[in-house]
């Protein structure tokens, strides 16, 4: 088993890339030793991409620092009071950091004391699958053990639960997060235990931190089934302050096969949150959800109360030109999450108005307010109306009003 892993892990691109191994090359002098940790590795043995690596060493990041600049490579102090040091080589940046022990928490406040002992370093991470290290050939370490729960996609804090939790809240949602990236069956019963022990203190939690998470969250596979047991346990409504509607979010979720928008964290909250359009105001503040974030929500919900709203579904055209084609697909994939789903006689009816959203070139308006004047009409106010009123023809015509047509209709008494 130990032998198949290695050669894996020897085997990736990330590893075998010339920048890592000169980082290694630098940071790996006088007796100082380096590893890769956490995510890269676990990514690896579990077959995910590997989007990012982080590397722990016994080196003092001061010296980490002065390493890399000798080597030629850009050192970035990014995090250098807690022990880390960006460096960027061959165009990729790895965040190294300092082997940590024995660190006294005050809620987001640490006291850090830098060591040398591996297994102390793992101790202080989060989950048994995060405490893997991998040296520049691809060796596995694993000083807890993380390796059985790393294959077996069990999500279990190191050591004692609770207090990992009292560590950092934000692993309250990790745990959550983390299983339904890449957990298999159920939570772990010690673990889910300690978060609704803990769950008050994600009200300590920065809206940003909360944010983060929960986008992070609904992208991944098993997120219905990590937020029905977030929902249980009364975890949902405090980290966004309102309700959720689960058994929609679930339906939605159907689709992964069908829509890669399904994953998509503007949509999934709308399907969960978006009882009414204050809903998804009081969720982007809660969230510190951008504008295009925010944007998107809106139209979708817009998009979304038009079909609940409509005995029939509106022609593709229609919805694209009014909404754009992604509100559309949005609100299209919203309803399916709520009378859709619990109507078989409708799927057939959204399945080929989808089809014809995503084929559906959005219709353009064939005629300007210029075009108006040079045919001998006035600016002004009535300008606008007219242009407004030949557009209303247009789209009641099916779009189908040439330019020609529509210029006219609309010629100027003489």
């Amino acid at each position: 088993m130990s032998l198949n892993v290695d050669d894996r892990l020897r085997e990736s691109d990330w590893l075998r890339a010339p920048g890592i191994q000169a980082v290694f090359s630098a940071v790996e002098q006088e007796g100082d030793e380096a590893r890769t940790v956490g995510g890269a590795i676990r990514n690896t043995l579990l077959g995910y991409p590997v989007p990012d690596v982080d590397i722990a060493t016994t080196a003092r990041p001061e010296i980490v620092m002065k390493r890399a600049q000798d080597a030629g490579l850009k050192p970035i102090g990014t995090g250098i009071d807690h022990g880390t040091i960006t460096i960027i080589s061959g165009g990729f940046p790895y965040e190294v950091t300092t082997l940590r022990e024995d660190v006294e928490t005050y809620g987001r406040q640490a006291r850090v004391v830098f060591g040398r002992d591996w297994e102390k370093d793992a101790r202080r991470r989060d989950f048994t699958m995060n405490a893997l290290y991998a040296d520049r050939h691809g060796h596995l370490h694993d000083p807890l053990g993380g390796l059985e729960d790393c294959l077996a996609r069990r999500v279990r804090f190191i050591g004692d639960p609770d207090a990992r939790i009292r560590e950092d809240y934000l692993r309250i949602l990790r745990f959550f997060r983390i299983f339904a990236a890449y957990g298999k069956g159920e939570l772990d019963r010690e673990g889910l235990g300690a978060c609704l022990r803990h769950r008050d203190g994600l009200r300590q939690l920065s809206a940003e931190r909360i944010g983060h998470e929960m986008r992070r969250l609904l992208s991944a596979p098993l997120a219905a089934y990590a937020l029905k047991m977030m929902n249980d346990c009364g975890l949902w409504e405090i980290a966004t302050g309102g309700l959720a509607r689960i058994e929609d979010y679930e339906a939605l979720r159907l689709l992964d096969e069908v829509a890669r928008e399904t994953r998509d964290p503007e949509l999934g909250l709308v399907v969960l949150a978006g009882f009414v359009r204050e809903d998804l105001e009081r969720i982007c503040d809660r969230l510190r959800l951008s504008n295009a974030e925010r944007k998107r929500m809106q139209t979708a919900w817009a998009v979304m109360k038009k079909l609940r709203n409509s005995e029939a579904f509106p022609e593709a055209a229609a919805l694209t030109y009014e909404f754009g084609k992604q509100a559309t697909v949005d609100g299209l994939l919203a309803i399916w999450s709520g009378r859709i789903a619990r109507n078989s006689a409708d799927r057939g009816a959204f399945s080929n108005m989808l089809s014809a959203v995503r084929h559906q070139a959005v219709p353009e308006f064939p005629i300007k307010g210029a075009d108006l004047i040079a045919s001998g009409h006035k600016p002004g106010p009535a300008l606008g109306k007219l242009l407004k009123h030949l557009e209303s023809e247009w789209i009641t015509s099916g779009f189908t009003l040439t330019r020609q047509q529509l210029l006219e209709h609309s010629r100027p008494e003489s």
